[in-house]
């Protein structure tokens, strides 16, 4: 089946719901609210059989993978034990593909490309936390790797409600379709 929405072979990637980064205030849905759209949609493509792609950002105990680059805002401190784990929530299967990232974006330096290309994704939903930093450039570099995009904005959130609406209305747009958990439901339902 095909659509203006969501291609024949299409991936759910959800970008790192892990404990660290749930565990932060975020606008403008709460993380409640978006970890339960997350585990409607990763139940409903798994029951179609399209792949679900987990990423989560981690880095080695002694920081030395952490990108290098000087910044205004660099990270602080030794994250808490724990904090780069999947939420129990997401249910992560053994048919689920786990990405673990080093930058923003969860195609550099990965094997996402790869994995997706292999099972013949040629289009992407996303969601996650943060719409502006993760999602925003997984979302970019999806666009410049010729996928799809499909950005679910009600099953992701970002630290600073300014910037969620800043991705979803001036950039999204120019790397695909946005669309409601809903609207990606309903035409999964549809499949046959």
């Amino acid at each position: 089946m095909t659509s203006n929405l969501l291609d024949p072979r299409t991936a759910l990637v959800v970008i790192d719901l892990q404990r660290g980064v749930a565990a932060m205030p975020v606008a403008p849905h709460s993380t409640e609210d978006v970890v339960a759209r997350n585990v409607e949609l990763a139940r409903a493509f798994r029951a179609q059989d399209l792949p679900v792609v987990l990423v989560r950002v981690s880095f080695a105990a002694d920081g030395s993978d952490v990108p290098p680059g000087r910044t205004e805002q660099p990270m602080r401190g030794t994250p808490p034990q724990g904090w780069d784990e999947l939420i129990d929530e997401l249910e992560v299967q053994p048919s689920d593909i786990v990405v673990t990232k080093r930058q923003w974006g969860a195609f550099h330096g990965t094997d996402l490309d790869l994995q997706l290309r292999r099972r013949g994704v040629t289009g992407i939903v996303l969601t996650g936390i943060a719409t502006s930093i993760g999602v925003e450039s997984t979302a970019r570099a999806a666009h410049e790797h010729g996928y799809h995009v499909v950005l679910a904005t009600d099953a992701m959130a970002d630290r600073d409600a300014d910037a969620h609406d800043h991705s979803v209305g001036k950039i999204f747009p120019r790397l695909g379709l946005t669309a409601t958990t809903k609207q990606v439901l309903d035409e999964l339902s549809t499949r046959a």
